[in-house]
Order: structure tokens, then sequence, then C-alpha cells
């Protein structure tokens, strides 16, 4: 019984006329959510320009640019996000099945995110990034991966997460430890330490295989999505290279009927004729 109560919680899915940080905002949707912000007057969000959904004339759009806009070039990061002025009301969504949760940051407060997953942010929030190396990561990401890092500057502040699936936290304390797919983890308090472990399999048919997973160690907040980006992206992959070998032998099929139909056909006059 103890350590069902130490399970990960699940994140709330809807909220409606929530507020934080002197703002407004609202999460509904099952399958693709919304977050939708009441901005009073001078109140400011940014977000990535592609997942506005809509927003009322009132609402004023400007952009503005991140630093190191070469290296998040390169490395097929976003450089700019839109930032939205109001009054009045704006809604944002990402193109993709999950989950929209908000994450409060006490003043001083920061919280690191895993790339691609950031959805919004208010004024005060400092929006940098880092990147994670290393060979084990490299397995999983290229030249490795990277992480945003949000800072409450001087007040309070919320940013908005897209979790693949659904969201869930986990309180780890001082020393406690969490092995996680290295797609399965979406955030962490900076208190929390992250390394990447390969675990042989010694016994049956994968023996002399290993499994790549992401060591967690407290004290901190970590969240988890149950949709990995990793596999999903890996599955597909394969249902592309499926589809492409199913459309080859379709083709592969149709012209080997036409072929017979063709031979049948001039087969049998070149006969007749001789």
């Amino acid at each position: 019984m103890a350590f069902l109560n130490r399970r990960p919680t699940p994140l709330p899915t809807q909220l409606a006329d929530a507020n934080a940080a002197g703002y407004t905002f609202h999460l509904s949707g099952e399958l693709v959510p919304v977050l939708t912000v009441e901005l009073a007057p001078g109140q400011t969000i940014f977000f990535e320009h592609h997942i506005l959904l809509w927003k009322e004339p009132a609402v004023q759009i400007s952009v503005r640019p991140l630093a190191g806009m070469l290296k998040r070039m390169i490395a097929g990061m976003q450089v700019l996000v839109t930032e939205a002025r109001g009054p009045g009301q704006i809604a944002v969504s990402r193109d993709g099945v999950g989950q929209i949760f908000p994450v409060l940051l006490a003043p001083g407060q920061e919280l690191h995110v895993r790339e691609h997953q950031f959805l919004a942010g208010t004024s005060t929030i400092d929006y940098t990034w880092e990147r994670v190396s290393g060979i084990a990561n490299m397995l999983f990401g290229g030249t490795g991966f990277f992480i945003d890092r949000f800072h409450a500057v001087g007040a309070e502040g919320i940013v908005w997460l897209h979790g693949h699936g659904n969201v869930f936290e986990k309180e780890l304390a001082p020393g406690e430890q969490i092995d996680v797919e290295p797609g399965g983890w979406l955030y962490k308090d900076p208190s929390v330490t992250l390394e990447t472990n390969l675990t042989g399999l010694s016994t049956g048919f994968l023996a002399g295989n290993s499994i790549t997973l992401n060591r967690f160690t407290g004290p901190g907040r970590i969240g988890l999505q149950s949709a990995s980006p990793l596999l999903m992206s890996a599955g597909a992959d394969a249902r592309d290279r499926s589809d492409s070998n199913t459309a080859a032998n379709v083709a592969s099929a149709a012209f080997g009927v036409l072929g017979g139909l063709a031979a049948g056909l001039f087969g049998g006059d070149r006969n007749d004729d001789r």
C-alpha cells in the first residue's frame, strides 16, 4: 500500500475559469485540447507562432526573437516566439493528441522542460535553453537533445506545456530515484538530476542487448507522459516503411497482372499469325 501512495499522480485534463499569477485561463477538449487565455489590458503571453488557433481582433500580435538563434536554427528548434497583448481572448492548440496543463512558478523558481513540449508562457517568464550531450543521449537525439529552461523573473508566472498522451507528476524525496524511458519524461525541477544508463539484458532472446533509460534522482518534481514522442516517431517511421513496402507490393502485383494480360493478348495474336 505504501508503494501505491507513491505512484505518479495524474494531472487534471479540464480547467474552467482558472486563475493564477493574475491570469484567467481555460483548458478544454479531450483529444486535441485547447488553451484559452483571457488577457486583461496590457497582459501578454508568448507562444510558438504555429500553434495559434484563434483570437479576438483587439489582441495585438508581435514577434519576439530568442537568444542563440543560430544554434537553435541548426538544431531545428524555434528561433522566434509570438507575443500576444490584451485585452481579449486568445486560444492556442498544438496539432497533436495529448494534454495541456499549467505549471505555476514562484518568483525565482525555474523549470526544465524537454524540447518541443512548450506551449505558452506569461510575460514574467524568461526562456532559455541548454543542450544535453553524451554518447547515450546521442542514441535518442542524434547529437543529444535540448532542454528548455523557464525562470520566473521578479514575479510569479505560468508555463503551459503539452504532453503526449496523459501527464503524471511524481514528487521525488531526497535521494529517491526513478528510471524512465527517454521519451517518457516531460519536465523536472532543477534540483532533480538526470543521467542516462544502459541496462544490459543478460537472459532470454534479447540477451546481449541493452535498454536505454534516464535515471532521475530527487529531491523535486518530475513530469511523465504516457505516450513517448520517441516511440511514436519510431512507430511512424515503421508505418511509413510498411506503407512503402505495401505500395511497392501492390504496384508490383498490378504490373504483373497487366503484364499477364498483355502477354495473353499480344502473345495470342502472334501465335495466330504463325
